[in-house]
């Protein structure tokens, strides 16, 4: 029913920037909350933040809070996530997920996944 499509990964350095964006179709964008997760090779998949529309809250894990922003624009119906200084430990492929509740912090509330894109970060 939603479609989820990441762009916007890349290679970069320890300290450079990227900004992810996820184009959504099917369904309105404003009916879910979004969330972006993260998975490095070996490791298992995880959240990083969300973002609830109703309330335009905004939740981020501890590894992103201070550094990564996420954000939305209903009209283009796209999700983006704005990733600064960052780490090589930032690096994986990251997703975009959808959640037809409230909560979007885990794996199991997830309705859609993005086919993710990759992000590198070297030292």
């Amino acid at each position: 029913q939603v479609q989820l499509v990441e762009s916007g990964g890349g290679l970069v350095q320890a300290g450079g920037s990227l900004r992810l964006s996820c184009a959504a179709s099917g369904r309105s964008f404003s009916t879910y909350t979004m969330a972006w997760f993260r998975q490095a090779p070996g490791k298992e998949r995880e959240y990083v933040a969300a973002i609830r529309w109703s309330g335009a809250t905004t939740y981020y894990a501890n590894s992103a809070k201070g550094r990564f922003t996420i954000s939305g624009d209903n009209a283009k119906n796209t999700l983006y996530l704005q990733m600064n200084s960052l780490k090589p430990e930032d690096t994986a492929a990251y997703y975009c997920a959808a959640c037809s509740g409230y909560i979007c912090f885990d794996r199991r509330s997830v309705a859609y996944w993005g086919q993710g894109t990759q992000v590198t970060v070297s030292s």
